[in-house]
């Protein structure tokens, strides 16, 4: 038999990330002292939403909670740019790492100053590797053009084309490329064609993508994705509620060592 290929998935989530994410890992580590295998980290770059790199940390002397979250150089790279398109302004690491001595060890302040990555999932994925949290996982991206050429068809799907200057994530409904506005608004893009290159799931169409690719065995699923995983589009999969973990959506920076 194959070794076991334990996976879990998440869009970048703050450049220190929730405790969730964190759960996640510590769930994938346990089971892989278990059973063995490899950890596959699916970390979802692809998608365009800036509400989930907010970062919510505690002031460690008041315990009162602020919410940080990156800087966007102009309103359609903030409401329609994939995450690893979204650039991170000049000025933008500084001025944070100034403010975060109430909420942060030094030592994570220190890491978070070394950060050069140039767009919001680079420096997400950078911090929560010099935070240890991806040490022996393997990580693969939806953003990454190879992975998306391998990956299966999907009747469902989102389109990265340009779009005002800027690299912009659009769904393809009904044969049209959409920007959604909020509410019942949308912007229609021009007609052109694309390649799988460009393409990166829905929602509902990310599990069957994804495992196309990974083949994983086992699955670390969040609270969150166990009310909309389509379990059936992958019943090879065993699927593994992550272990729970208080103040989830907040910010994880524990010194563990």
């Amino acid at each position: 038999m194959n070794a076991p290929v334990i996976c879990f998935g998440q869009q970048p989530c703050g450049f220190f990330p929730k405790r969730f994410l964190a759960a996640k890992v510590f769930t994938a580590r346990r089971l892989q002292a278990e059973i063995g295998g490899e950890i596959v980290f699916f970390f979802h770059d692809s998608d365009h939403d800036p509400r989930e790199t907010q970062t919510t940390l505690r002031d460690r002397a008041t315990g009162e909670a602020r919410r940080f979250n990156f800087a966007f150089e102009n309103k359609v790279q903030r409401k329609f740019s994939p995450l690893y398109a979204k650039r991170v302004p000049e000025g933008w690491r500084d001025n944070t790492a100034r403010q975060l001595p109430p909420y942060v060890d030094p030592r994570w302040i220190a890491g978070f100053r070394q950060v050069g990555a140039a767009n919001v999932a680079d420096f997400c994925l950078e911090m929560y590797r010099r935070m240890g949290l991806l040490e022996g996982v393997r990580v693969a991206r939806s953003g990454d053009a190879a992975l998306r050429r391998a990956a299966c068809d999907v009747p469902e799907f989102f389109v990265d084309v340009a779009y005002r200057g800027e690299t912009v994530r659009a769904r393809f409904v009904d044969g049209a490329l959409q920007l959604h506005e909020g509410g019942a608004s949308f912007v229609t893009l021009p007609h052109e064609p694309f390649e799988k290159s460009q393409v990166s799931p829905t929602r509902d169409t990310r599990l069957c993508w994804m495992q196309s690719v990974l083949h994983c065995t086992h699955y670390i699923a969040g609270a969150g994705e166990q009310a909309y995983l389509r379990r059936e589009d992958a019943p090879e999969i065993t699927f593994v509620n992550r272990d729970p973990i208080d103040r989830s959506d907040e910010a994880y920076c524990e010194i563990t060592a």
